[in-house]
């Protein structure tokens, strides 16, 4: 089978070029593929982070794609669907996260030739940080989809509200994250990370965004005592100034280690190695990439009780359920965690999930999906 995938490829980098490039190793093996990108995927200025693109630093797949789409440029809209055309693929897949890439990546849809099926795969349909522009871009990018891949019931219950309950879906998880290398040793990535062996260990990882709550975290460790450190490791996208308000304002914060910039995938085995369970306090979520970056490395979750998170952990299998979303049932859960000594049993359960969650899976079931579609 002939299949086009249109998202973000190398020379970008983050999650979504990581989980594409995934997707893409594994659907090559037994189809034939083609790989198409931005040539510009946002404008510098609605950017926060330091550069959409690959270092030195970073270990990237650099998979052959084809720069042509512009999100802020028409004339590409239409030039990249010829290209796609051109290649006459049976499918064409797509992955959606904002609102802002409607226009671009809907009018390409808009334009596939009959024979070809369009099947997104949806991060968010509403977004965190909702804007005036979402409802007609979300409607406008929808109707030009043959059906959709969702990754948590939340993000289904979105796009039947957006839609109807007769669209096209497929409800599947998240496959877990495999090309950051082997589990390191403890001490020796608590070593590299300059942090005390002797305190247990919290990590927060990821882009800091304010949805997340980080703020809930901090404000939940300056009331645990002085056998805790919090580690901190993400790029901020807007002002980080709040926050290092509140860490300086601590009582712990002699244990809270910040690690603020981008992380390059060398270094991201350090920091779940070094860690004894991941905390996600985030006051909205669909899903969450960390999740599956967790899972790799056998590293349990504290979650909050929202959107698709509780959906990752399967119940009390794999991490605790924070029940409210505030400092005090964080910080709570945090002790239960440690003083029930829960790690063990955790971890148990997270290495027969990781057996159903593989990037294999997750291919095959869309090609399913793809020959449901094309059947009817």
């Amino acid at each position: 089978m002939k299949i086009a995938y249109l998202s973000t490829f190398y020379p970008f980098r983050g999650g979504i070029a990581q989980f594409n490039a995934s997707l893409y190793r594994t659907l090559e093996r037994s189809h034939e593929i083609r790989a198409f990108t931005f040539k510009r995927q946002y404008p510098n200025f609605l950017f926060p982070g330091t550069t959409q693109y690959v270092t030195e630093n970073d270990n990237a797949d650099e998979l052959k794609s084809f720069e042509i789409l512009d999100t802020v440029n028409p004339f590409s809209y239409l030039k990249t669907a010829r290209k796609i055309n051109a290649f006459s693929p049976d499918l064409l897949i797509m992955k959606y996260w904002m609102p802002f890439l409607a226009p671009a990546l809907g009018t390409v849809a808009r334009n596939m030739k009959k024979k070809t099926k369009v099947i997104s795969i949806l991060d968010n349909v509403i977004p965190h940080e909702k804007k005036i522009i979402d409802k007609p871009f979300n409607n406008f990018f929808l109707k030009q989809n043959d059906g959709f891949v969702v990754m948590s019931n939340s993000v289904c219950d979105d796009l039947i509200s957006l839609t109807s309950k007769d669209v096209k879906y497929l409800r599947t998880d998240h496959p877990i994250y495999n090309h950051f290398g082997k589990k390191l040793d403890k001490k020796l990535s608590q070593d590299f990370l300059k942090i005390s062996p002797n305190k247990k260990t919290i990590l927060f990882f990821g882009i800091i965004r304010d949805y997340k709550g980080l703020d809930l975290l901090i404000e939940a460790f300056g009331g645990l005592d002085k056998n805790f450190q919090l580690i901190i490791a993400g790029e901020y996208y807007g002002n980080f100034e709040k926050y290092k308000l509140l860490i300086n304002q601590s009582p712990n914060v002699d244990n809270i280690h910040i690690f603020k910039g981008y992380i390059a995938d060398k270094e991201v085995p350090y920091f779940f190695s070094a860690a004894d369970v991941c905390v996600l306090p985030y006051k909205s979520a669909t899903q969450s990439g960390i999740t599956s970056i967790a899972y790799h490395f056998d590293l349990p979750l504290i979650a909050t009780d929202t959107g698709g998170l509780k959906e990752s952990l399967i119940g009390d299998k794999s991490g605790l359920i924070v029940p409210r979303v505030n400092s005090e049932s964080i910080k709570n859960s945090i002790e239960e965690y440690f003083n029930k000594n829960l790690k063990e049993y955790f971890i148990k359960n997270i290495k027969i999930l990781k057996e159903n969650k593989s990037w294999e899976n997750f291919a095959e079931k869309i090609i399913e999906f793809y020959e449901e579609i094309k059947n009817k």
